[in-house]
This record gives C-alpha cells, sequence and structure tokens, in this order.
C-alpha cells in the first residue's frame, strides 16, 4: 500500500468478533437470531403504537422513535458484521467505511438524545402532570424529534469528514467488526488530536449534556415520588420510570465507557465487548423491557393479536 494520504486507501480489513474458525459458527447464529429478535420485536412495538390510538401520547412517540432508531442502529453494523463470520469477505470499501462511521454515529447520537427526551417526558408528565398537556404538545414532539435528527445529522458530518482527511499508511486492518472512531483513529499514521478534541468537545454536547439532562430529570422525579402520600401512587409513578431507567443504564453505560476516554487506553477485546452491548444487545432488549412492564403496550398487543385470530378463523 502507498503511503501518503488516505486516497491511496481503496478498502480496509474487519478484522471482526474474533480470530478463532471454531467460534465464527456459533457467533453467526447468535447474533443472527438478535438482530431478526430485534426487527421483529421493534417493529411489532412500532405497529402496535401506530395501530392503537389510545396510545397516541408523547409517551408513546418517542417510544415509537426510540424503537425506529434500535433497528437501524442494529442494521447499521450487524449485517456486515454477519457477513464477515459467515464467510472470508472481511474488507469494507473506504467510501462503505465512512458512511458506515456517519449512519452510526447518526443513530448512536439519536439514541442519546431520544433517551433525554424521554426523561424529560416522564419528569413534565409527573411533577407538572396538570400542565403536561399544553407543554407537550404534539408540535413540541415533532420539534424535538426533528432537532434531534438535525443535530445528530451535523455531528455525524463532522466526525466523518475528520476521520476522511486521516491518513493511513502502515494498514488497513481495522481491529473491529465495524468502522469505528477509536479503531480508525488507531489506524492513522497521522495526529488524531483534533479528532479527539472533537469528541470530547463536541461530542459532549450529544452525550454528555443529555445524560445531565437524565439524571436531572431522575432526581425531580424521585423528590416528587417520596412526598407521595400513596404507596400505590409512588408504587405506579416507580413502574413507570423504572423501564427507561434500565435502558439509560445499559445504554449509557457501555456508551461513556467507549468514547470519553484516551485513545491510549484503547482495549480491542473490551471496546468489542462494549459495542456489542450498545449496537446489538440494548436495542433488541429495549421493546421486551418495555412492552413486558408496561400494562398499556400489553392490552394494545393483546387486542391486536385477538383481532388478528378472529379475523383469520373467519
Amino acid at each position: 500500500m502507498e503511503q501518503g494520504n488516505h486516497s491511496s486507501v481503496t478498502e480496509f480489513i474487519l478484522l471482526g468478533l474474533t480470530e478463532q474458525e471454531a467460534l465464527r459458527g456459533p457467533l453467526f447464529g447468535v447474533f443472527l437470531v438478535m438482530y431478526l429478535l430485534n426487527v421483529l420485536a421493534n417493529g411489532t412495538l412500532i405497529t402496535v403504537i401506530v395501530k392503537n390510538t389510545q396510545l397516541h401520547i408523547p409517551m408513546y412517540f418517542f417510544l415509537q422513535y426510540l424503537a425506529s432508531v434500535d433497528i437501524c442502529l442494529a442494521s447499521v453494523t450487524v449485517p456486515k458484521m454477519l457477513i464477515t463470520l459467515i464467510s472470508d469477505k472481511k474488507t469494507i470499501y473506504f467510501s462503505e467505511c465512512m458512511t458506515q462511521l456517519f449512519f452510526f454515529i447518526l443513530f448512536v447520537g439519536s439514541e442519546c438524545v431520544i433517551l433525554c427526551i424521554m426523561a424529560y417526558d416522564r419528569y413534565v408528565a409527573i411533577c407538572y402532570a396538570l400542565h403536561y398537556v399544553s407543554i407537550m404538545s404534539r408540535k413540541v414532539c415533532l420539534g424535538f424529534a426533528a432537532a434531534s435528527w438535525i443535530i445528530n445529522f451535523l455531528n455525524g458530518i463532522i466526525h466523518t469528514l475528520l476521520i476522511a482527511r486521516l491518513s493511513f499508511c502502515d494498514s488497513n486492518k481495522i481491529k473491529h467488526f465495524f468502522c469505528d472512531l477509536t479503531p480508525l483513529m488507531k489506524l492513522s499514521c497521522t495526529d488524531t488530536s483534533i479528532n479527539e478534541l472533537v469528541i470530547f468537545t463536541e461530542g459532549s454536547l450529544i452525550v454528555v449534556v443529555p445524560f445531565l439532562i437524565i439524571l436531572f430529570s431522575y432526581a425531580r422525579i424521585l423528590n416528587t415520588i417520596l412526598k407521595m402520600q400513596s404507596t400505590s401512587g409512588r408504587r405506579k409513578v416507580f413502574s413507570t420510570c423504572s423501564s427507561h431507567f434500565i435502558v439509560v443504564a445499559l445504554f449509557y453505560g457501555t456508551i461513556l465507557f467507549m468514547d470519553f476516554r484516551p485513545s491510549s487506553s484503547y482495549s480491542l477485546e473490551k471496546d468489542r465487548i462494549a459495542s456489542v452491548v450498545y449496537n446489538v444487545l440494548s436495542p433488541m432488549l429495549n421493546p421486551f423491557i418495555y412492552s413486558l412492564r408496561n400494562r398499556d403496550v400489553k392490552t394494545a398487543l393483546w387486542r391486536m393479536l385477538q383481532r388478528k385470530i378472529s379475523s383469520s378463523t373467519r
């Protein structure tokens, strides 16, 4: 490979999840099932919300948005990972790599923002219940969704352009199962200080600020819960928020571990595990966490199934 600038790099080689041949088949089966469960569960959740008018409220509008992002996030990385596991085709073109990186950043950022918006929605619903309808109007909800896409689109463009300007001289082997920021920066033979600076500054607006808003929202919610006199009221509010809190803990725990540390502390094995959590595991579990702990969703799903069964038996 020529040394010089990135234009000499036409493709990268994804080393994938493992280089042990005996593990590739079983891992392919496991992650294929997880990806299909993701698409099926999130797709079902979206369908249930769309088809049931009683769920056409802000809480479920954002849950539908989250389900859509979960499908897209997994679809950016998992299909390519499955190909590298089942075949010897581990190459990815430079343009394809940059495209994957852009959409990965777009959907990860969207997940961060939508989890923040959902926490704010619960905060308003619990702490300002009498004004909830006026505060969380349809116009406001659509504005939140549009702002999320615009902000994260620009964020993805910035990071992708900064990576694309780097030079890759000595090797084109990416020690990961997809094109991520840190593995690409580790691969570069030029100074990546600007990239790291942008991750720690501009990236904080997408990850850390929403996380702080989530913590503030839940602190206020907890304070409101403790002031409640009714035990059943406390239990109901806690049940409403606990699902979202579990999702936030699972997703943000790995995101903060992955992105906000010096590239010198990069560990291939740790990063692979963390990436699997928020690329595959979290998007697959989210619809189950929400639906199994949500009476309205379970009721709507059961009614939809009953209608399907009755129509098929006629």
